[in-house]
């Protein structure tokens, strides 16, 4: 259930000339400022292994090398896109929609078993927020430490300890903008750039947009973002239902809350395992007391739960105070293998099978699809038109575009067509993953033409890739027409 709302009070002010009284109200309340205390655990743990291996692929993919070329890059202005060894061109499009289609598919059945695990786990915000938080800590001290900084006047070591975290922000956040823009410009040209004061206008932009953004994002707003911008917070409600794992308090076990010396017995006293330690607050990077029930704003990080399982241990009370469950389980104290049992219901058997199909959909898309692309356009400028000895010449454009990066030959036929002649190269070279542009002609003599008739005649222009060695030969077959006319 959501926390209940803060009331804003309403300030009378002085009267006015008449001796009416006016009164100011404040629409919106100062949020105060959040300070998360550190903690360690499994959870914990696990989170910073996500950080690091996240981190190591966006900041580390540019400058892999991957035959001569960044193994990640989206060549805009060439219109290509290379992914290791794949060559992939605007036509390729249907590709970035399936990603797309599995990336909500797995948010779904992620979110259907376990909440806002992406949220707390690996979600950029989240991820940044702990860098940012992990600088400040350097910078400042722990969280008392911090809040005493904050309430302190100026002074030299506090000038100096602010400065030098917003100047490691800033490095991380401009960074972390040019390893972006590395995606797009091969990283080492924009390096190169970089220290001679070369980069274009538009890489500028790029670099100190995202690099801002990320600066704003997790040095400042952190959880209002994930509370008031991040319209996954909205919607997870429709996600979730009874039987998803979500992290909870045990009010059955906690209850009533009242701290009480180590070793004692909780029930001897009349009171729960809850000490009223606050601890499971003060570790929440959005700020909220779990003991409220599930909030809209809780993103799943699971500090609370590694903070409160120490304590646990500390008061020599049993771990899962609070811990993963589920609403049912919660409420007719299941087990956790009880619980684990109701994890496999429709709603995520269904998620899983439309994943699996899609997946493997895509994977053999991938793997079956055609090395080269082809694209034919009929020349407007001549339709068709007759020729020497009565021949019937219809003009073609045909672009082969090469989506491997080695240099390849092809030719040209043209299929369900008899006595054909064709005016093309004999041999077609296209170098690694470039695209060319070839002018055909292709011609039927007059007996043939009164075969057909007058109008379009339904045909197909066939390429295929000469045979490599170790490569099968590959055909592409492309619709067209080839007009006679009347």
């Amino acid at each position: 259930m959501d926390k209940p709302k803060t009331i804003i009070p309403i300030k009378p002010v002085a009267a006015g000339a008449d001796g009416a009284r006016e009164e100011m109200v404040f629409l919106y309340e100062k949020q105060p400022k959040i300070y998360p205390r550190e903690v360690s655990g499994w959870f914990t743990r696990w989170r910073w292994v996500l950080v690091a291996l996240t981190q190591l692929v966006f900041y580390g993919l540019p400058w892999l090398n991957w035959n001569g070329r960044p193994a990640m890059l989206f060549d805009l202005g060439a219109r290509r896109f290379y992914l290791f060894d794949l060559v992939l061109y605007p036509q390729d499009f249907i590709y970035l929609t399936v990603l797309l289609i599995i990336s909500a598919y797995g948010l779904f059945l992620f979110t259907a078993v376990a909440g806002r695990l992406w949220c707390g786990y690996a979600c950029p915000q989240t991820v940044y927020t702990e860098l940012f938080l992990w600088i400040e800590q350097q910078w400042e001290g722990d969280r008392g430490k911090r809040m005493k900084l904050d309430r302190s006047g100026w002074s030299f070591e506090k000038l100096w300890r602010k400065s030098g975290k917003q100047a490691s922000w800033l490095l991380l956040s401009f960074w972390t903008g040019f390893t972006f823009v590395g995606y797009f410009t091969p990283i080492r040209v924009l390096w190169n750039e970089m220290l001679t004061l070369g980069m274009g206008p538009w890489e500028v932009f790029w670099t100190a947009f995202y690099g801002l953004a990320t600066y704003g994002n997790a040095g400042f707003m952190r959880e209002q973002v994930c509370k008031y911008m991040c319209p996954y917070a909205r919607f997870q409600s429709a996600m979730f239902d009874r039987d998803t794992l979500v992290i909870s308090y045990d009010e059955k076990r906690g209850e009533p809350r009242g701290s009480r010396p180590r070793g004692t017995v909780a029930a001897e006293r009349g009171l729960g395992d809850c000490i009223n330690c606050t601890l499971c607050v003060q570790v929440c990077p959005t700020g909220i007391d779990i003991r409220n029930g599930l909030q809209y704003e809780c993103i799943g990080c699971a500090a609370c739960i590694d903070v409160c399982d120490t304590v646990m241990d500390k008061m020599g009370s049993p771990r899962g105070l609070i811990r993963y469950a589920t609403q049912n389980g919660m409420d007719a104290g299941w087990s956790r293998a009880q619980m684990w049992k109701r994890i496999a219901r429709p709603r995520v058997l269904i998620y899983s099978a439309v994943l699996l199909l899609v997946l493997a959909a895509f994977v053999a898309s991938l793997y079956l699809r055609t090395p080269f692309k082809v694209d034919v356009v009929r020349d407007r400028g001549t339709l068709a038109r007759i020729v020497d000895d009565g021949y019937i010449e219809n003009v073609y454009r045909v672009q082969i575009m090469n989506a491997t990066e080695a240099e390849q030959r092809y030719s040209i036929f043209m299929d369900h067509l008899s006595h054909v002649q064709m005016q093309v190269q004999q041999e077609i070279i296209v170098g690694p993953a470039e695209a060319r542009w070839v002018a055909v002609a292709v011609r039927i003599p007059p007996e043939v033409a009164q075969t057909l008739g007058p109008g379009a005649q339904r045909t197909e222009m066939v390429v295929t890739r000469q045979r490599q060695p170790h490569e099968p030969e590959v055909a592409v077959r492309e619709k067209t027409t080839f007009m006679v006319p009347r």
